[in-house]
């Protein structure tokens, strides 16, 4: 079985809205391109390298929607890998499919079954794709490329209501020049452990 490995850029506070860039689906959100500032050469050259491992994109509808706006028929490395691949839109509503190579699907067994087919599939960008991937218990690792910034404003990555899930990291945490930081965190099976303080004395 192949696995779902979910990639997020995100703000100190979690915010993920507009990332990339303004779009028409962020409407006039004030720091659009937030993550622009922070590229260098070495962080740019491990996002290649991950984007090309994918064999598969799964994208939530807003997020393909923003992706088949702008990615088609680029001809960077990054354009070529997203092209090359098969797109599956999670989404339970049509759909515009314009984007070639593109399938919808609609529920999480349909998402599930995606992982007998493909070695890696990747989703970009989809907070609430997230929680749902989580609360299924679909998501194989979890890439979190982390800004040194906050925002106050925007989409969280993590929203109230998100299913409570253990992580151990997948390789130890790399900074970049520019202070992003990677952590390749792969969910574990059951819940977040607890206890109690030890006692003094």
């Amino acid at each position: 079985m192949g696995e779902l490995h979910v990639n997020m850029h995100v703000t100190l506070d979690g915010v993920i809205t507009a990332n990339g860039g303004p779009t028409e689906q962020d409407g006039d959100f004030p720091y659009a391109g937030w993550e622009w500032a922070y590229s260098d050469e070495g962080s740019g050259a491990r996002l290649l390298e991950i984007v090309e491992a994918a064999d598969a994109l799964l994208l939530g509808r807003v997020t393909y929607d923003i992706f088949r706006a702008y990615w088609p028929g680029r001809t960077d490395p990054i354009g070529t890998a997203f092209d090359r691949v098969p797109k599956y839109v999670a989404s339970r509503r049509g759909a515009e499919l314009s984007w070639a190579g593109t399938t919808q699907v609609a529920d999480a067994a349909q998402i599930r079954a995606l992982k007998d087919r493909h070695e890696q599939i990747q989703t970009w960008g989809s907070g609430e794709l997230l929680q749902s991937l989580l609360s299924e218990g679909i998501v194989d690792v979890l890439n979190l490329w982390t800004y040194p910034i906050t925002l106050g404003v925007g989409g969280r990555v993590f929203q109230q209501g998100t299913a409570a899930t253990r992580f151990a990291l997948e390789e130890p945490p790399t900074a970049y020049p520019s202070g992003v930081v990677l952590n390749r965190y792969r969910r574990l099976d059951g819940p977040p452990e607890t206890g109690r303080a030890p006692q003094q004395g």
